[in-house]
């Protein structure tokens, strides 16, 4: 919040009050992975343990963007590939139904 260029200053208070609800979630978060995950049997806390309960708890799937899945990285590039290669016959489809409108459309 203090870096912030639009903020010029913060009341000690609500400073505080940020912080401690911060310290609050992190903490919610933290115990209700560790208690539905796998992390329990290590009595451990893992990443995969958060990125499972920001995919599958509704009150926590606002961070499946910022806790996703780790994928190995050749995953990764096999998914971008497909993604290409279904985007390319996606357009090839679209410019043939294209095509075919316009022939009706001269007939």
């Amino acid at each position: 919040m203090k870096s912030s260029p639009e903020v010029s200053s913060i009341n000690q208070d609500a400073l505080f009050l940020t912080a401690r609800a911060t310290e609050l979630f992190v903490q919610y978060l933290a115990s209700y992975s560790y208690k539905h995950g796998r992390g329990k049997e290590k009595r451990a806390l893992t990443y995969s343990d958060l990125s499972h309960t920001a995919e599958e708890c509704e009150t926590f799937q606002f961070l499946a963007d910022i806790l996703p899945k780790k994928i190995l990285a050749s995953k990764y590039l096999k998914m971008l590939e497909k993604e290409k290669r279904d985007g390319e016959v996606k357009e090839e489809e679209k410019e043939e139904e294209e095509d075919e409108s316009e022939e009706d459309a001269e007939s």
